[in-house]
């Protein structure tokens, strides 16, 4: 897995080595749904709640920051041999350390769910029934304690 980040919050500064967790929370990732997910590319944008708000309001309706957005690629072509992009992940550096401290997990910890959870979302699953909620909540938390996290679903 390519990833491309682009950090415009220095909010994202309180986590050490941030470029190598990203890195690792996506290998992980696309490890565990298997080898048809390979030569991938992410871009991610580690920005402010204000940018997340106007992105929110723009695409889904929402005028609010949220901790994470997906935009999936949509089957955009690559050249032959290249990686295949993915698509986008945004995540809001506020709303990300507020919901962290909220629910007592490290910043590193919540952050790491929150790009598993982003790119399951690129790659197709959804939380909009009850079955494929549990579906991913299953793998995010299997990938998550992979990473050496614990349940990001328990409360800390």
């Amino acid at each position: 897995m390519i990833v491309s980040i682009a950090v415009e919050d220095s909010g994202w500064e309180q986590i050490p080595a941030l470029r190598e967790l990203i890195q690792r929370a996506a290998n992980a990732t696309i490890a565990s749904v298997g080898a048809a997910h390979q030569n991938l590319q992410t871009e991610f944008l580690l920005t402010n709640d204000a940018a997340v708000a106007t992105l929110n309001a723009k695409w889904r309706g929402q005028p609010h920051a949220t901790n994470v957005l997906s935009f999936p690629a949509r089957n955009a072509p690559s050249p032959e041999g290249e990686a295949r992009p993915l698509g986008d992940i945004v995540l809001a550096s506020g709303v990300v350390t507020r919901e962290a401290g909220e629910q007592g997990k490290t910043l590193p910890h919540h952050t790491t769910h929150l790009i598993v959870h982003g790119l399951l979302h690129l790659l197709g699953y959804d939380h909009g029934t009850d079955k494929d909620a549990a579906r991913m909540q299953s793998l995010e938390t299997q990938i998550v304690k992979g990473l050496g996290y614990p349940d990001p679903y328990e409360r800390q």
